[in-house]
């Protein structure tokens, strides 16, 4: 039975490659940073509560599974940009998805729908309730399949959305990004620490 899981997982993980080696920022930018912006520390990207900014991909992608794990703060608040250009906010220009502290004080209770953890920001709400105590690894994967985005967290699926039913014009204008078809991956950092680790792709067609 161990053997049957080991091929499973391997099959599950066929075509993906890492975007971080553990070890340096290499084939990563950084842009509009914050103090030390993002650093590496036994193999761990780790976006300090004295750094952060948009560290971006040296290379644009347009379809792809994004798989990844991170672990919060009380509080701690980032993002991943996809689709986005380098230039100007990736929410809007681009298309952020959340990571975000649910419960921290600063948040719990005062959040609109599309402002929690996996949410589109702005545009698609996330299922609540699967985020692991801060402190504790979670596992995230964000799918973007031509105008569908899906993420999933924990190995749960909370957020299932297509972008051709964004219809309101005003919530387009404020977001040009959702029209995009390829740009950078990123993390969006706002000051507070989050870690990263295990960040790998698969491009689709």
């Amino acid at each position: 039975m161990l053997l049957v899981g080991i091929a499973s997982a391997a099959a599950v993980e066929k075509d993906f490659v890492p975007l971080f080696n553990g070890r340096d920022l290499t084939g990563w930018q950084l842009v509009r940073g914050k103090g030390p912006g993002y650093v590496v520390d036994n193999g761990v990207l780790v976006c300090p509560a004295d750094g952060g900014g948009n560290l971006f991909t040296d290379r644009e992608f347009a379809n792809f599974v994004l798989r990844f794990e991170f672990k919060l703060e009380e509080n701690s608040n980032n993002g991943v940009g996809i689709r986005a250009p380098l230039e100007g906010d990736a929410a809007y220009q681009g298309i952020e998805i959340q990571i975000l502290d649910d419960y921290g004080p600063q948040y719990k209770g005062k959040l609109k729908p599309w402002q929690y953890h996996g949410s589109v920001y702005e545009i698609a709400p996330a299922k609540q309730g699967f985020l692991k105590p801060i402190g504790q690894w979670n596992r995230e994967e964000i799918v973007a399949d031509g105008r569908r985005i899906k993420v999933k967290l924990n190995g749960t699926w909370i957020v299932d959305t297509n972008l051709d039913d964004v219809k309101d014009p005003d919530l387009l204008k404020r977001h040009p990004g959702v029209s995009r078809t390829s740009g950078y991956i990123g993390f969006l950092g706002h000051g507070t620490r989050v870690e990263f680790r295990n960040i790998r792709i698969r491009v689709l067609p």
